[in-house]
């Protein structure tokens, strides 16, 4: 099994594209090579594959990212299935994990929510999206300087907050009390919530 996010930009039409998709297109560098693991298409779309173990960590860098950007927000919809089919492009390969995640992002641009999972299984889709409902009502509220934060915590995992403090040229109570706002504590356990159940599949 594999897990495949498919998204795209809230407000792009608001912002310099110049400046997210650059950013959006390193951070996928970080996972793999476009077009064979990641790809961006049709202005403000973008679909990428990833281990299932990986993929609310993975989520949560995505959403941290574009959030630290001024007005703007992504719609993430995670499928979990098979792939059938490996082409060269990602927006070709085929199998039950793509067709979740595709069919789910049109869900979501009709239902107002930002995140939603689609797996084999309705019990862990149940769970899992209740738990994702919460939690964005969180994440979909983060300001820029909290969306920063959360970001190097997720692509650096050994940063000290010295060393964000540092970065943003910041107090480091100022770092703790961000976390705190953010409760990062909370995502941590919520990511190894969202490991096990989907290790049950």
């Amino acid at each position: 099994m594999i897990a495949v996010i498919t998204g795209d930009i809230i407000n792009s039409q608001h912002a310099d594209t110049e400046v997210w998709i650059t950013k959006l297109k390193n951070l996928l560098e970080n996972w793999g090579s476009s077009p064979l693991a990641w790809e961006i298409y049709r202005g403000d779309e973008f679909q990428f594959k990833c281990n299932i173990d990986q993929v609310f960590w993975r989520f949560l860098a995505i959403k941290s990212l574009i959030r630290s950007q001024e007005n703007l927000d992504v719609r993430i919809a995670i499928g979990i299935g098979e792939e059938n089919f490996s082409s060269e492009k990602i927006t070709e390969s085929n199998g039950t994990a793509y067709v979740h995640s595709g069919r789910l992002l049109n869900d979501l641009k009709s239902d107002g929510h930002t995140v939603s999972i689609k797996t084999s299984s309705e019990a862990v889709d149940r769970d899992l999206n209740i738990l994702l409902k919460w939690s964005s009502k969180d994440f979909d509220s983060w300001t820029v300087a909290t969306a920063e934060i959360i970001h190097e915590m997720i692509m650096n995992e050994d940063i000290t907050q010295e060393d964000l403090a540092k970065k943003f040229a910041i107090s480091q109570s100022s770092v703790s009390q961000r976390l705190k706002r953010a409760n990062y504590e909370l995502i941590v356990e919520t990511n190894q919530y969202f490991r096990k159940k989907i290790s049950e599949l």
